[in-house]
């Protein structure tokens, strides 16, 4: 790949991943609505940014240190937006969700940078997760806002390739989950609307 369109594609990511949480954040302040919208999620991916910037930092990929700046943030506000809506015991499912995005911590301690990358990796299907299980779980999705997930699916791509192009196992990992688990709000949004998809709710679904 020419260094041109690989500093193309680095420069879209940051753009996409930096802000794909803010039409999330509008919409939960405009309407007032969190139909679909996971608590979990929230807490969850403000732990993952917080651990992509730590390793975009101690890596030297300073690529990811905007993006995951400016997305912890925009996850700060959507989990507050949300405990606002939803009151004070939604806190629990956000701290849960935060506290389950710590699990690297003992890949860090036992391998190292190269293992806990490889961990941070495979949380991003991790973070992704509760947001799937909130949408096809719930009867509405007036608080889900599609074009979070649209640029979340073009961000995974982007960092599959960027990733194939590093042979870094931890953006291979990340982008392909990424990929799959948008899809999957994408169809859901797209299919069956806010019709009911009746599946059992997992104990790891934190609201």
């Amino acid at each position: 790949m020419s260094p041109v369109l690989l500093t193309t594609l680095l420069v879209l990511a940051n753009v996409l991943g930096a802000t794909m949480a803010l039409p999330q954040a509008m919409r939960l302040l405009r309407t007032g609505r969190c139909d679909g919208v996971s608590g979990g999620w929230a807490g969850l991916s403000l732990a993952m940014n917080l651990w992509w910037l730590s390793y975009g930092l101690a890596s030297g990929l300073w690529s990811l240190v905007p993006v995951s700046a400016v997305a912890a943030a925009l996850y700060v506000v959507i989990a507050v937006t949300w405990i606002r809506l939803r009151g004070r015991v939604a806190l629990r499912g956000v701290a849960l969700g935060f506290a389950v995005g710590l699990f690297p911590v003992p890949f860090l301690v036992v391998g190292g940078l190269p293992l806990a990358g490889l961990a941070i990796g495979i949380g991003y299907g991790v973070q992704l997760a509760p947001a799937v299980v909130a949408t096809y779980r719930t009867r509405t999705l007036h608080g889900v806002a599609a074009g979070t997930w649209l640029m979340a699916w073009v961000e995974a791509a982007i960092w599959l390739v960027y990733g194939a192009t590093l042979a870094d196992g931890a953006l291979l990992i990340g982008g392909a989950s990424g990929v799959a688990l948008s899809t999957a709000v994408l169809v859901r949004l797209a299919v069956t609307g806010h019709r009911p998809f009746s599946v059992p709710r997992p104990a790891w679904a934190f609201g």
